[in-house]
């Protein structure tokens, strides 16, 4: 089966229908454009001509380049045949339903239908097609144009040949495409929910401000704190799709909805889009004072372990000596030990201890809990001590090894494979690494551990390790 040189159906002129026309024309493919409401889709043509017109004029694309796409693109009033029909339109599943009866009553029986669908599942959505097979999850990411990663999402009827022409064809159009399996979330919104839960518990704890916890994260390598992207998305938008996520997986613990979020929901406070969320609008989120830390001093310096933390410390801190052979990373000042998070609380060591956070880039703020005065040498690694409450795993250690956990679930369950999910998560939601990627940095023993401990503490379904990832550390 070959779709590259199919005529092009796009059923939705809304922002993503239009995104995805855009990119069919400027690939080469006659592409007829309907929306059900009158007018709608001539006006996704007359905005798509400005956005191509803008293209021009910043010297991405050429002028003849820019006509011809905009000449395939014709509005149409009716369903046409076509050899695809990507769907892009509400997120309800009898709606779709009813528009799937449509197009295979005037779909030659070759012809494939792709669903542009977040959320709902492709199986549940072939349901009482004469044809399930040709029906196909091809999820693209906003703003269509712009973004890499398509989902190809495969339900239980799904056609292989129709999923790998899907694929074949998103790869032609310029995108990374990913072969995932039809559960709830797919790979990037069933990957990405740690990010938002392990913030909203730590808040729920009262660890940490929103704007700390923002600032470690972003400092990690992130483009936006948890608490900003809530923001972004509208805390109404977030909680409905974490409530969706928990219904479909049988309310398993690890994707319990916030109390948190919830209040904000209540309150109407909603972020950016209501003027308030964790932050007020238009202001956005407070700078977090200066830390006033004094040069740290002492009589012997030692640094503990292995590895490049380790190898940056001694960079460092040249005057110390190196115990190569310690369980532990870290520094020891006259004794007072400064140590890498493994999931222990500082109160679990002697007194005089701190634990630090994940320190995944070169500068920027890093969580630590427990004495000050040795979390005062992480200055020397060029980093921004912020105090928080001794919770296990402290900011980025806990959320990164969550991230990597369902990752791993997901894998394990045939979602999708380990450089799917990597490629998924750096180029659907722009992290500054995969999951997998993060595994075979930090070491999936080290994960293990901590998500142990995490366990440990909060006595709950919520921490348990995945069977894949134990697998990992054999």
């Amino acid at each position: 089966m070959n779709l590259n040189d199919s005529r092009i159906l796009v059923v939705g002129a809304g922002l993503m229908g239009a995104g995805i026309a855009q990119v069919a024309a400027q690939a080469g493919h006659d592409v007829a454009l309907f929306d059900a409401r009158a007018g709608a889709a001539e006006a996704a043509k007359a905005k798509l001509a400005q956005t191509l017109d803008g293209l021009v004029a910043k010297g991405r694309l050429d002028r003849e380049a820019a006509s011809a796409a905009l000449a395939r693109i014709r509005p149409v009033e009716a369903l046409a045949p076509a050899g695809l029909v990507i769907e892009a339109i509400v997120e309800n599943l009898e709606v779709k339903r009813a528009l799937f009866a449509e197009l295979e009553a005037l779909l030659p029986d070759e012809a494939v239908i792709a669903t542009n669908t977040s959320s709902i599942s492709v199986t549940a959505l072939a349901r009482g097609m004469k044809k399930p097979g040709r029906l196909v999850g091809m999820h693209f990411f906003n703003p269509v144009p712009l973004m890499k990663l398509v989902e190809v999402v495969s339900g239980l009827g799904t056609a292989p040949e129709a999923a790998q022409a899907v694929f074949e064809l998103a790869a032609r159009w310029g995108k990374t495409p990913v072969h995932a399996r039809s559960t709830p979330g797919f790979i990037v919104n069933r990957i990405a929910r740690p990010y938002y839960a392990e913030t909203l518990m730590l808040l729920q704890d009262r660890a940490a401000t929103p704007e700390v916890i923002d600032a470690c994260l972003r400092a990690a390598g992130f483009r936006m704190g948890p608490c900003e992207l809530m923001d972004l998305i509208g805390h109404d938008t977030n909680f409905a799709v974490t409530n969706s996520v928990f219904a479909a997986n049988f309310f398993d613990r690890r994707f319990t909805p916030s109390l948190v979020q919830q209040e904000l929901v209540d309150a109407g406070f909603l972020g950016r889009k209501s003027g308030r969320g964790f932050y007020r609008y238009p202001e956005g989120a407070p700078a977090l004072p200066a830390v006033q830390v004094q040069a740290p001093r002492a009589a012997r310096l030692v640094v503990h372990g292995r590895g490049a933390l380790a190898e940056r410390f001694a960079g460092a801190v040249p005057e110390a000596a190196r115990e190569l052979d310690s369980d532990w990373t870290g520094l020891s000042a006259d004794g007072r030990q400064l140590r890498l998070t493994d999931g222990r609380r500082a109160a679990e060591f002697a007194p005089g201890t701190a634990v630090f956070d994940l320190p995944l880039a070169p500068a920027g703020d890093i969580a630590y809990a427990g004495d000050a005065g040795p979390a005062a040498w992480l200055t020397r690694l060029g980093l921004t001590p912020r105090a928080m409450a001794d919770l296990p795993g402290l900011v980025v250690a806990r959320t990164i090894a969550m991230l990597v956990n369902e990752a791993a679930d997901a894998v394990q369950q045939g979602v999708c494979d380990e450089a799917g999910a990597d490629a998924a998560m750096k180029l659907g939601v722009n992290y500054p690494a995969g999951p997998f990627e993060w595994l075979t940095l930090w070491g999936a023993g080290a994960v293990a551990a901590l998500l142990d401990r995490l366990d440990h503490h909060y006595r709950g379904e919520r921490y348990r390790v995945s069977p894949y990832l134990l697998s990992r550390t054999t």
